[in-house]
């Protein structure tokens, strides 16, 4: 079993930058591809971006090449998404989660490929 928390969220004005967190409890993190996904009011939730167990691979939605950047640290048990350069079609819930399946699969962009999901955090970009 994996618990995921996010944090980090907030109010930020556009072209703004925020980092958000993940936190994850169990021993196994290091074995798991990690991604990010979030979810508008009125829109299903959608990929963001993903990373390899090593953290050697990284695969991002076209929307968010250049602006925003993975990362883990598997030491801290932690997966991070750097923003910048917000916009307000970047408002939404943005939810972490752990995916059992490995990288090589090509799984990680689909919802149904992750086994474990945090709570979410909140990211409000003004215009």
């Amino acid at each position: 079993q994996v618990q995921l928390v996010e944090s980090g969220g907030g109010l930020v004005q556009a072209g703004g930058s925020l980092s958000l967190s993940c936190a994850a409890s169990g021993r196994t993190f290091s074995s798991y591809v990690m991604g990010w996904f979030r979810q508008a009011p009125g829109k299903e939730r959608g990929f963001v971006a993903a990373i390899s167990s090593s953290g050697l691979g990284t695969d991002y939605v076209d929307t968010v090449k250049g602006r925003f950047t993975i990362s883990r640290d598997n030491a801290k048990n932690t997966v991070y998404l750097q923003m910048n350069s917000l916009k307000p079609e970047d408002t939404a819930v943005y939810y972490c989660a752990a995916d059992r399946s490995g990288w090589s699969t090509g799984r990680y962009r689909n919802n149904y490929a992750y086994d474990y999901w945090g709570q979410g955090t909140q990211v409000s970009v003004s215009s």
